[in-house]
């Protein structure tokens, strides 16, 4: 029996995923006739929390979609500002992605992360269940179904790691507002009922506190707090406050 033959177009900020040979005009697929576009769009090397949109001949079809000959299939990158209908903007990061995990808490981003390696699984169920983007460098947990939503980081620098992110999603800004080491809300704090968690030189240099309400760390404006202002200005600059 024939197999179906079509033609897949892919755009050139996805030709990260494909082999080389993939990365023209066009490319030509030999189907099985029974597998779906998405399917074969992923057997490709894409992601599917890639593509924005997949059409047919011109017109837009869902990854269900069987593919038959001579089908002219045009894959679209996601467009930006991605939207996650159905639940509040949270994300979730791997067990790689900590210095992205902290710098999207410091700017009040809701990040959740896994310090260990827990497992893919572990990984999309979580995902699932506190309806979460998951966001990875693994294009196999992106491919999990039973992920919330998913994204891939392309950069392995901390600094393109963010302003992508910032960029695909324009989650709300509320710089220190999240704790950068477990996620959770920070809240202003007197002195005095913190001073039993500082050391004798914050004690009488600093007066102005915050402390997180999940794991009671404590902040002040220290040492490094230029270096992290610095991020932070760059950060509203170039994706704006929107809290």
């Amino acid at each position: 029996m024939n197999r179906p033959r079509i033609t897949v177009r892919i755009p050139a900020e996805l030709h990260v995923f494909v082999a080389v040979e993939c990365r023209g005009d066009v490319t030509e697929v030999v189907t099985d006739g029974a597998s779906s576009l998405g399917h074969v769009v992923e057997s490709l090397g894409v992601p599917l929390t890639e593509v924005g949109r997949l059409t047919v001949n011109g017109r837009e079809v869902r990854t269900a979609h069987v593919p038959t000959a001579g089908e002219d299939v045009r894959v679209h990158g996601v467009e930006r500002p991605q939207r996650v209908p159905g639940a509040p903007l949270r994300f979730l990061l791997d067990v790689h992605l900590g210095t992205l995990a902290r710098r999207l808490r410091l700017l009040g981003v809701d990040a959740a992360y896994e310090n260990e390696d827990i497992g893919d699984a572990a990984l999309a169920a979580r995902s699932a269940a506190e309806r979460r983007v998951m966001l990875s460098r693994d294009r196999g947990l992106l491919r999990r179904r039973e992920i919330w939503a998913g994204a891939y980081v392309y950069s392995d620098r901390p600094e393109r790691q963010l302003h992508d992110v910032l960029g695909r999603f324009a989650p709300d800004l509320a710089p220190w507002t999240r704790c950068v080491a477990c996620n959770g809300p920070l809240v202003d704090a007197d002195k005095d009922s913190v001073r039993d968690r500082l050391h004798h030189g914050t004690r009488t240099s600093y007066d102005v506190f915050a402390q997180c309400t999940g794991c009671h760390r404590v902040y002040w404006r220290g040492a490094h707090h230029a270096r992290l202002e610095a991020l932070v200005d760059q950060a509203l600059r170039d994706h704006g406050s929107r809290r």
